[in-house]
C-alpha cells in the first residue's frame, strides 16, 4: 500500500464532515488531530481506495489498529467490526439517555465499542459538556459515493 495522498485525505474528511466515523467525536472539539484510517488494513488485504478509508479520532484509530474482528462481550464470539462504508451507524449503535455513552445494538456494535473503547472516560466527559453546550450529538452525514 502506498501513502494516502493529501487530496484523498481531504475527500475523506469532507465526506465525514469532520466527525469520527466510529465514535462520532467532532474534530473541531478534539485536542488531537484525526486520522484517515484503513477500515480493512493493508495486512488484511485492504486498499487505499476511498471505499476503504474512514476518518477516525486518534483513540478509535489507535485501539482499532489492524483489527477487523473482535469478541462480542455478550455472546463471547468473534465478529467483524463496524464498517462505516458498508453499514449504517444507527443500526449498530445508539446513545444512552444523556447522549454521553454509546450502546451497542448488535454483536458488531458491542464488539466495536469494546475494541475501540468508544466510551473512554475522557469522551464521556467531553460528550456531556458538548451536550450541555448544544453541539452534541452531531448530525450523522450519510455516505456519499461521489466524494
Amino acid at each position: 500500500m502506498s501513502k494516502v495522498s493529501q487530496k484523498t485525505k481531504k475527500k475523506v474528511r469532507t465526506r465525514a464532515n469532520g466527525i469520527c466515523e466510529y465514535c462520532l467525536s467532532q474534530d473541531k472539539y478534539s485536542p488531537t488531530s484525526f486520522s484517515v484510517e484503513h477500515i480493512i488494513p493493508g495486512v488484511n488485504k485492504g486498499t487505499d481506495n476511498l471505499d476503504n478509508l474512514a476518518l477516525a479520532c486518534q483513540g478509535c484509530n489507535n485501539h482499532k489498529f489492524t483489527r477487523i474482528e473482535f469478541i462480542d462481550p455478550i455472546n463471547d464470539k468473534k465478529v467483524k467490526l463496524f464498517h462505516p462504508r458498508k453499514q449504517i451507524w444507527a443500526e449498530h449503535f445508539q446513545w444512552n439517555e444523556d447522549y454521553s455513552k454509546i450502546i451497542g445494538k448488535t454483536a458488531t456494535g458491542r464488539a466495536t465499542i469494546e475494541c475501540l473503547r468508544m466510551n473512554r472516560e475522557n469522551l464521556l466527559t467531553l460528550r456531556k459538556a458538548l451536550f450541555v453546550a448544544g453541539v452534541h450529538p452531531p448530525e450523522i452525514v450519510k455516505y456519499d459515493p461521489t466524494l
